[in-house]
């Protein structure tokens, strides 16, 4: 069976419904991406960052896979896929997916603040001051903010030198190091990209670009897929 590798980012949560960042000058729901998005901003104001996540957290339990998400979870009927993730909504196991790898962790879960590998599900629960983790700490979001480690990065980069056929769907490709993931995908396989503008991607000429977003393109690339390698 051929392995097939989705890269996937803003744009296919966006179709859903779910607000990005770029596509709203750094800001979210009136937020500075600095103030509720870095270590310095939980610090100086865990309460407005923990409220912060837990409306994104009930914005997201209410959000539903697109058609985009459905697709990607029909490739596992005829190919070995797995999905490396910058979302932190868990749409594509909603829709099905088996194989996800989240790079920058999940708003359904909670950890501590002193031990990132102590980490429980918390599903559409509030987190709120004075919630403790197992270690007597604060709970934070499970979710990896700007200028600390993205402890999935390595497990994602030894999943795309074995690939088949690598996707990119929904990103732009400029927010590393999941950016520079592209650059283990072998050179010779196919690599597809899904997004209504053109990321900025190494030797983007060998890529074949599909310039819809992920809920109408995604569809479109999974049929020629299953036209091309299901048939040969």
């Amino acid at each position: 069976m051929m392995r097939v590798t989705v890269l996937t980012g803003a744009g296919m949560s966006a179709d859903s419904g779910l607000a990005t960042f770029r596509n709203s000058g750094g800001l979210w729901e009136g937020y500075d991406v600095m103030d509720v998005a870095t270590p310095e901003g939980w610090s100086a104001d865990p309460e407005m960052v923990l409220d912060f996540y837990n409306k994104r957290r009930k914005q997201a339990f209410s959000a539903q896979p697109n058609k985009g998400h459905k697709a990607i979870a029909k490739l596992e009927d005829h190919f070995d896929v797995v999905v490396i993730t910058q979302n932190v909504d868990d749409l594509h196991e909603r829709a099905g997916s088996s194989n996800v790898i989240h790079l920058h962790g999940m708003l359904r879960e909670a950890r501590s603040s002193k031990n990132p590998n102590l980490i429980t599900d918390i599903k559409d629960k509030d987190i709120k001051l004075g919630d403790k983790a197992e270690d007597g700490s604060q709970l934070r979001p499970n979710v990896v903010w700007f200028g600390e480690p993205v402890p999935m990065i390595e497990k994602a980069a030894s999943e795309i030198p074995d690939t088949d056929i690598f996707i990119v769907v929904g990103t732009s490709l400029v927010v590393y190091p999941a950016a520079g993931l592209t650059d283990f995908a072998p050179q010779d396989i196919p690599k597809y990209i899904v997004d209504p503008s053109t990321p900025d991607v190494h030797g983007y000429s060998e890529w074949i670009h599909i310039k819809e977003p992920a809920e109408t393109g995604v569809v479109k690339l999974k049929e020629k897929l299953e036209n091309k390698f299901l048939n040969e």
